[in-house]
């Protein structure tokens, strides 16, 4: 492999990553629409989103370890597939429970792709991790910025049955993948074998620490995904404008993906971290005190600035793992960012006894906290990437 990012490898795995992610965006748009039809409270609401997150992340690291120790080219085009078939389902849920039950199925095709998908992201990259792991983000970033967009169509031109053809996209990228499935294996030999090869131990403690940042970034993340669609209702607004500010929101944390993985590459992965955490915090809360034009600025600003680091910390996981890179991607992408669901469901609750107004000023809290954290976070060992490792000595 090259010094830079396979271009045709990384099309194949980021369009996997839209497609599974634009499944998962679709869940707050859909809920804008079920919680009148089922009668469900804030609470309940998030707990939808709780359903959707954990089981998203917290078997990935199941599917990581798999993937280490014997790979699983098929949990691309399967976990693509299953991820829209689920979010198709809860579209046309006729009671709570098969709603949560749909969620549940799409959000293990979403934990299914994301350990294989970032694995191979790795190796296809080159030198050039964290900008490669950017591109692969991307995808993901534009599926869930697309998402709620998709289902909002959808729905208001074709009822909630039209929510079925959220399908749509899964099965098309399903197919694709296969297609590629030879080409995307050619990579893994080499990278498997620069792996063993890699002198570099793994930084547990390190690593447990990053986790604590992504947990703490996911408070924002989540909160603002699962609540700025009902916040814009609650303030008078329409379903519609709101779910364009999500997507607005989610789509600006695309673009500064492509930002935030050069400026990594450049500069260190931790002050790029440091700086968008300290930063996002007063954009929550202008969003919410300012409101009107400056305050929807605000909150894509504070998108671009949240989601921009999700391409560096799997990076930075992957380094301070270097001998496991699918665990790695699996306790980064998935365990860690669930977690931080859980606190959405929290912020429901607050929503309940307070106000939703609070909840949402409470989603500042998290990358507040995070940007402290992340000072002590040490650099890796080397500036060397896993290509570039010596041979062990036999």
């Amino acid at each position: 492999m090259g010094e830079g990012v396979d271009r045709r490898a990384m099309a194949s795995l980021s369009a996997g990553h839209l497609a599974t992610d634009l499944a998962q965006g679709a869940v707050p748009a859909l809920l804008v629409f079920l919680v009148p039809k089922l009668d469900l409270s804030y609470t309940l609401a998030a707990v939808v989103v709780l359903v959707a997150t954990l089981s998203s992340s917290v078997v990935q690291p199941v599917f990581g370890a798999w993937s280490d120790r014997r790979g699983a080219l098929w949990l691309l085009p399967g976990g693509v597939a299953l991820a829209g078939a689920g979010v198709g389902l809860a579209a046309v849920a006729p009671s709570y429970p098969l709603l949560l039950l749909a969620v549940l199925a799409g959000g293990f095709g979403v934990a299914a792709y994301h350990p294989e998908g970032s694995k191979l992201a790795s190796y296809v990259s080159g030198t050039r991790r964290a900008t490669g792991m950017a591109v692969f983000s991307v995808g993901g970033n534009v599926g869930f910025g697309l998402g709620p967009l998709y289902a909002s169509v959808l729905v208001l031109a074709l009822g909630l049955g039209g929510g079925l053809l959220l399908v749509v996209p899964g099965l098309l990228v399903a197919g694709y993948l296969l297609r590629e499935r030879s080409y995307l294996g050619s990579f893994i030999a080499a990278g498997e074998r620069r792996t063993r090869e890699s002198r570099e131990p793994d930084r547990v403690g390190a690593f447990a620490l990053l986790q604590g940042v992504v947990v703490l970034r996911s408070v924002a993340h989540y909160g603002l995904f699962t609540f700025v669609p009902l916040w814009e209702v609650a303030k008078g607004g329409t379903e519609q404008a709101g779910t364009r500010l999500l997507s607005m929101f989610l789509l600006a944390g695309a673009a500064g993906t492509l930002v935030g993985g050069p400026l990594a590459d450049r500069f260190g992965r931790k002050p790029v971290i440091v700086a968008t955490h300290v930063a996002t915090a007063p954009l929550v809360l202008a969003y919410v005190l300012v409101g009107g034009v400056g305050g929807d600025v605000a909150l894509v600003t504070a998108g671009a600035l949240i989601i921009s680091t999700f391409g560096v910390t799997t990076v930075l996981s992957q380094e301070y793992l270097p001998r496991r890179l699918g665990m790695a991607s699996g306790l980064s992408v998935g365990l860690a960012i669930g977690l931080g669901g859980i606190f959405a469901v929290t912020l429901g609750a607050v929503a309940d006894a307070i106000d939703l107004r609070t909840a949402v000023l409470a989603t500042a809290i998290g990358p507040l906290l995070g940007a402290f954290v992340a000072l002590g976070l040490p650099s890796p060992r080397s500036g060397r990437l896993v290509e570039q490792a010596p041979a062990a000595t036999p």
